[in-house]
């Protein structure tokens, strides 16, 4: 079997499973199973693939069509700068959070060392993010599962970038600052919506990483106290849900609360300055 029949092949089996974006999918496993990147697929299209590259090939496509997300599939997934390890411990990292780092960069720009507690850091996308492009930045990730909290450290050690790990439950407060900047992408999706969600998520990826009611609110209560004066809480939220965060924020005592949309258009993040 050729590269190109690898893909068409691919293609048809993950159309047919339900898959949202089956060429891009299976370009994404061809590449995987050749070492090379997408572009260098069309290059490759009357390459033969080995008898042990086909069988891996539908090995990785029988968990595809099982709906399992691509990320986990291939063990790794980019975010920003970063190429970091994925697995059902911990959510895929997702492009709506790559702009909850735009904005925290944003704030901490011009300060040169300053400390930030990512709350519910599961793979440490937002921690490591931070970590690499704001050097000077002193960054700690909590995380009240020691499942995800093991995938983070593995992503710290490959990336090689210095983030304390704590495990913590964010319901019982946040760990004494004062803190510059406070972040979190916390659970949000409510038990009533699960089932309306992709397979992908709803089966796949963590419940107690994606299900929780009063998450938020215990963030933005609790990052009052462990932020600086002056310091910022920046909120990612679910679709529709900006409007209400953003009101939660002022009557807690937040000023210049603002929102921003995602690379979608959604209203996504939600953030605040500490008095």
């Amino acid at each position: 079997m050729t590269t190109g029949e690898a893909l068409a092949h691919a293609t048809t089996r993950l159309e047919a499973a339900g898959c949202d974006t089956p060429r891009v999918d299976a370009e994404f496993l061809v590449s995987h199973i050749l070492g090379v990147n997408r572009s260098a697929l069309l290059a490759a299209g009357t390459t033969e693939l080995s008898l042990h590259d086909s069988a891996e090939l539908e090995r990785l496509i029988a968990r595809r069509e099982g709906r399992e997300p691509l990320a986990y599939v291939l063990g790794d997934w980019g975010f920003r700068r970063l190429t970091l390890a994925v697995d059902s411990r911990v959510l895929v990292p997702r492009p709506e959070t790559e702009v909850v780092v735009e904005r925290c960069l944003a704030l901490l720009q011009g300060a040169e060392a300053p400390r930030v507690l990512d709350v519910g850091t599961g793979s440490g996308a937002i921690a490591l993010a931070l970590a690499d492009e704001h050097r000077g930045a002193r960054v700690t990730g909590l995380d009240d599962s020691p499942e995800a909290l093991a995938v983070a450290r593995e992503n710290a050690r490959r990336t090689d970038l210095a983030v304390d790990l704590l495990e913590w439950d964010l319901f019982s407060g946040l760990p004494v600052g004062p803190w510059d900047l406070v972040v979190s992408n916390p659970p949000y999706v409510r038990p009533d919506e699960i089932a309306r969600l992709e397979p992908e998520v709803r089966t796949w990826e963590p419940r107690e990483a994606l299900v929780g009611e009063g998450a938020t609110e215990a963030v933005a209560d609790a990052a009052r106290d462990a932020l600086r004066p002056g310091g910022a809480l920046v909120l990612e939220v679910a679709d529709g849900d900006a409007g209400r965060v953003a009101e939660l924020l002022r009557g807690l005592g937040y000023d210049a609360v603002t929102v921003t949309k995602d690379l979608a258009g959604c209203d996504r993040v939600v953030e605040g300055v500490s008095t």
